[in-house]
């Protein structure tokens, strides 16, 4: 695969040392070690645990350096999550009921399961 082409060993160095986050440290790193050690985006990415399609999006979002601040490069945003089934007060109600055993609450298993728990 190709060289990263708008990014430098140098740059991406720089960067590492302003990251302060885990993810986007192991992004850095796995850029560094394909640059460095002439690795695939595929091997580089393997090394770190990520897949092959992970790496092609990852390797192409740092060519997006120039011109851009890098938070916007190496940081995900935030995900938006879908809104809870329950109530505040229904929820708060689920818990209290987990911290029982599932027999005092009328079901006949001594703990509680996930599929349980949606019952």
């Amino acid at each position: 695969m190709a060289m990263l082409e708008n990014v430098s060993v140098e740059d991406l160095r720089q960067i590492l040392a302003e990251v302060d986050d885990a993810d986007a440290t192991k992004r850095l790193i796995a850029a560094i070690n394909k640059e460095t050690e002439d690795l695939t985006q595929a091997e580089a990415a393997a090394l770190y645990g990520f897949s092959s399609s992970w790496a092609s999006k990852w390797f192409n979002r740092l060519e997006w350096f120039v011109g851009e601040p890098f938070e916007e490069v190496v940081y995900d945003k935030p995900r938006e999550r879908r809104p809870s089934e329950l109530s505040d007060d229904e929820h708060e109600q689920f818990v209290e009921v987990l911290h029982e055993s599932p027999e005092v609450v009328g079901y006949n298993a001594p703990a509680w399961s996930v599929p349980l728990a949606h019952h």
